[in-house]
């Protein structure tokens, strides 16, 4: 026969215990953001202190003189006219990709033929790296932004596609039996059945996409610049190397950087805060 043994706790003490404060310690080093800003902080530095070390403007500028150029830069405006011109492109062969990708994986999650279309499709083209592609697209759409989309047209499409397909095959079929039952149509079945069950793997494709998308642009660009003598920030720092002005070089990769980390923060993770972390989902 078992025995329950009871333990007898003071209230007292277990209302101490609850309420004992985190440690400052403890707090900042659980604040993700904060963690970034160190970390930051200590790439800061170690560049600042090896510029200084190094001592040859021409290889490898300090964080400062960067800074500096970065400043002015954005003074003369030279810089936001590059960010405009490069995002401007880089929006348009992101949401081309995004819908080629939503409607390829639409049709793989309805039908057993178009299941087959998206995995032979993204098993050819999705290793083939799309700065290969931009010989042709220069070839076919000529000296202009059709060549740039058509580039960032597939380094968006078969990532997003091959994430969301994933993230649909892993819908339970319990979720996919009520969506029949009450007897949806197609779009219904898609954007409200799978998509939210899937929406985990979707936003990881998007995130990925988007990376992709954007350092696809800026090495096409330089080619594109080159080719064409205009361009976004790629050419700026083509154009920058070209004159040895190496400082405007690193303000322009730092610009780069800057623009993915404020994306990835303020748009990725925004959205994951509302849909993900608020539902108890995790991204894949």
């Amino acid at each position: 026969m078992k025995q329950t043994v009871v333990y007898d706790i003071d209230p007292n003490e277990r209302l101490e215990i609850a309420t004992r404060p985190v440690p400052l310690a403890q707090r900042l080093y659980g604040n993700p953001g904060l963690r970034r800003i160190v970390v930051v902080l200590a790439l800061a530095a170690a560049w600042q202190s090896y510029g200084l070390w190094l001592d040859n403007a021409l290889l490898v500028p300090t964080l400062s003189d960067t800074l500096i150029a970065l400043g002015q830069g954005l003074a003369s405006g030279e810089i936001p006219r590059k960010c405009l011109i490069s995002l401007r492109v880089l929006l348009t062969g992101y949401i081309l990709g995004i819908i080629c990708a939503g409607t390829l994986t639409a049709l793989a999650a309805t039908s057993r033929l178009g299941a087959s279309l998206l995995e032979t499709l993204t098993a050819m083209f999705n290793p083939l790296p799309s700065i290969a592609l931009l010989p042709l697209a220069l070839l076919w759409f000529g000296l202009g932004e059709g060549s740039l989309i058509f580039v960032l047209l597939h380094a968006v499409t078969w990532v997003v596609a091959m994430n969301t397909h994933s993230g649909f095959l892993a819908v339970s079929q319990t979720l996919r039996m009520v969506g029949r039952n009450y007897g949806l149509s197609l779009p219904g079945y898609v954007f409200r059945i799978l998509v939210p069950a899937a929406f985990p793997s979707i936003l990881q494709g998007l995130k990925i996409g988007w990376a992709f998308a954007w350092r696809t642009l800026v090495a096409a660009e330089l080619v594109f610049g080159a080719s064409s003598g205009k361009g976004g920030l790629g050419w700026y720092i083509f154009e920058n190397k070209n004159e040895l002005e190496i400082a405007n070089v690193f303000a322009g990769l730092l610009t780069v950087i800057a623009i993915g980390l404020v994306v990835d923060i303020m748009v990725f993770g925004h959205i994951e805060k509302r849909t993900l972390r608020r539902w108890g989902m995790h991204a894949h």
